[in-house]
């Protein structure tokens, strides 16, 4: 058994209206993310990840506000609180509204997100 706190993570990342808390256990990467309102990913993390689009893959879900996302092929979705998602590689991603969006991530999409 291994247990570790979000609240004292492994790693944090910070980028522009945002941060994102790992924690590393045994088969699990997990990611607390928090982006501000204006966040957007092609304007806070494309210059991080060095890649037009978020190219990880995430499975999670929504604590707080509102997500919008965008695929390559145009499809659009929007995330809210209680929402269990999946988003595959080659996406954008926005907060929509006044209130920051806290998502959780834990299909490994945190392993690499904000890292350059």
């Amino acid at each position: 058994m291994e247990i570790k706190s979000i609240d004292k993570p492994d790693d944090r990342r910070d980028f522009p209206r945002g941060h994102m808390e790992v924690v590393e256990l045994p088969g699990l990467m997990f990611g607390r993310a928090t982006f501000e309102p204006g966040w957007r990913w092609t304007e806070s993390v494309k210059d991080i990840a060095g890649t037009d689009l978020c190219e990880a893959d995430h499975r999670g879900y929504i604590v707080q506000g509102r997500l919008r996302v965008r695929m390559r092929d145009g499809s659009e979705s929007e995330l809210g609180p209680g929402d269990v998602f999946t988003v595959a590689p080659g996406h954008d991603a926005w907060v929509v509204g006044d209130e920051p969006c806290v998502a959780l991530d834990f299909g490994g999409g945190a392993q690499e997100y904000a890292k350059s």
